[in-house]
């Protein structure tokens, strides 16, 4: 289902963190030490005793986590095929309501193909469909089964199971302990809420919902399970250590405000609502691929990559992206809800001949936006403006640049004092005081690798850890509270168009009610979360 974008490459740390002058202990968590003393102490009780009775890294059936894989559009399928290599885990299911690799799209033509012909090490693999880009639940069958077969024959594994319906999926399956989720954004939280109620552990990609009430609900219900959850981008996120050293040590005064800005969309957006009806393609449930939202006919505009520029369907660019850059922001400066939200968006124009006329659009993201979120001061940090651009818009160039006749990059991060600025990359990477009180960089600039597929494959041991464990581990359902909350009040206030002034305590936008539907969705019968 899933079609997403991969990440460049960053580093192998992972901070969790309080300023040293807020209220509370800095905890920071070195994510080669975590991956370290999480893996030593599962070897103890899972992998060395089966290394003596079936040879090295061999896991018993009995020791592996069985796993269901809902969602097998492009995206999908690109992390599928390292989750594969892992012998902790076994795909024992797959699921799409689309069931042939007809009308995907993708980043490159043939990549994905290749890959998965020397991952499944079957060199004429085809996607078959309309044998262009892969995808659907039938490949993810093939890939899964072919992959066992030729990798590792020895383990004699009977073929995986293939559904549309993922309600069929966990009613069927009766031993599965955990699902990956990787469908568009619109399912992530009705589907999650599903799996929670089963029992089962959760790895889910961004973002938990693109509806805050739902994220909300799906949160408080994670808080009241012991089952492991884990949103997929904390293990790209990049470090806050360096720039909170200099922050707390007065280098550019006090934060005032932070900016993020991305180059996304790299997706069409459209402005306007599909007139035509194409027939649907061969083997695409349509009525299941909508799941809980509001019947329409089928179009290509909808799926695949383009579903994230749909209010509906997707959150947008900051919830694509924003998750990356910003999550880890809000740990360390202990952002919580924002009181206010103000919007600032391209709108597009049409021509009634002879008369031009704005076009007003509620059901897609413009093309360009900025959203600032005002943010309370909390404990001894005083408020903070944070400022996310994306379609290319980004803060004035800094005084600071224009003397040496330089200009912003396409894609960054800039913390603004009352003294003084950082300029850092888009997930905070080589930090640079470029005003302020010149200082050694101390701790983590994060400079390392930034690919999302390969640091999600180094995070799965600490999924599976956690799962045998029982304890919950950096990048929970929890500690994306706030992330969530302002991803989703981003959509809202683009889509009313209006600043809008947000009650957290009673999850409400008290200057503009009408903009409170934009916080919920009526789900379809069929899905709705109490009931699925």
């Amino acid at each position: 289902m899933k079609n997403d974008i991969p990440q460049n490459p960053s580093s192998q740390e992972i901070q969790i963190e309080k300023p040293a002058d807020l209220p509370g202990k800095k905890a920071s968590i070195n994510r080669r030490k975590f991956v370290g003393v999480m893996a030593t102490s599962a070897l103890a009780f899972t992998i060395v005793p089966r290394h003596v009775l079936g040879g090295k890294k061999y896991v018993a059936p009995s020791d592996k986590i069985t796993l269901a894989y809902i969602g097998v559009g492009t995206q999908g399928i690109r992390e599928l095929l390292p989750l594969l290599g892992n012998p902790r885990i076994q795909v024992t299911a797959v699921c799409d309501p689309n069931k042939e690799a007809i009308g995907y799209k993708d980043w490159a033509k043939d990549w994905l193909r290749n890959e998965i012909r020397k991952t499944i090490k079957q060199a004429d693999w085809n996607p078959g469909g309309d044998n262009s880009i892969p995808g659907g639940r039938d490949n993810g069958k093939s890939i899964v089964d072919t992959f066992y077969a030729n990798v590792h024959p020895e383990l004699k594994l009977k073929g995986c199971n293939a559904y549309a319906d993922v309600r069929e999926l966990l009613e069927k399956e009766k031993n599965l302990d955990a699902v990956k989720i990787m469908t568009p954004d619109h399912l992530h939280g009705i589907i999650a809420m599903a799996a929670l109620k089963r029992g089962k552990h959760i790895l889910i990609h961004k973002p938990l919902s693109n509806r805050l009430i739902e994220g909300k609900k799906l949160i408080g219900m994670a808080r009241g399970s012991k089952t492991i959850t884990h949103l997929i981008p904390w293990d790209s996120n990049g470090s806050m250590e360096a720039v909170m050293n200099w922050i707390n040590a007065g280098a550019i005064g006090t934060l005032t405000e932070v900016h993020n800005w991305t180059n996304r969309p790299v997706w069409p957006q459209y402005p306007t609502i599909p007139e035509d009806t194409p027939p649907i393609p061969n083997g695409l449930d349509w009525d299941l691929w909508l799941g809980p939202e509001a019947y329409r006919p089928y179009h290509p505009n909808y799926t695949n990559m383009v579903f994230r520029g749909w209010y509906d369907f997707g959150g947008g660019s900051m919830a694509d992206m924003g998750h990356y850059s910003l999550w880890t922001v809000f740990m360390a400066l202990q952002l919580e809800a924002p009181t206010i939200i103000e919007p600032n968006l391209s709108h597009v124009c049409g021509m009634h001949d002879p008369v031009p006329y704005q076009i007003r659009n509620n059901f897609s993201f413009p093309m360009a936006s900025s959203v600032r979120f005002k943010y309370p001061a909390k404990g001894s940090r005083p408020a903070v403006d944070l400022c996310w651009y994306d379609g290319g818009m980004r803060p004035p160039i800094p005084e600071e640049l224009m003397r040496d006749n330089k200009e912003l990059p396409a894609e960054g991060m800039m913390f603004v004092g009352d003294k003084g600025k950082i300029l850092a990359g888009f997930n905070v990477q080589n930090p640079q005081i470029i005003s302020g009180t010149k200082m050694e960089a101390k701790g983590d600039t994060n400079t390392g690798s930034n690919n999302q597929v390969e640091k999600t494959t180094a995070a799965l041991d600490l999924f599976v850890d956690a799962i045998k464990s029982g304890k919950q581990y950096p990048g929970n359902f929890s500690e994306a509270e706030h992330i969530t909350e302002a991803i989703n009040l981003y959509a809202a206030a683009l889509r009313s168009g209006r600043l809008l002034k947000y009650d957290a305590e009673n999850l409400k936008i008290t200057n503009v009610p009408e903009a409170n539907a934009y916080l919920d969705r009526e789900y379809r019968a069929g899905w709705n979360p109490a009931t699925i």
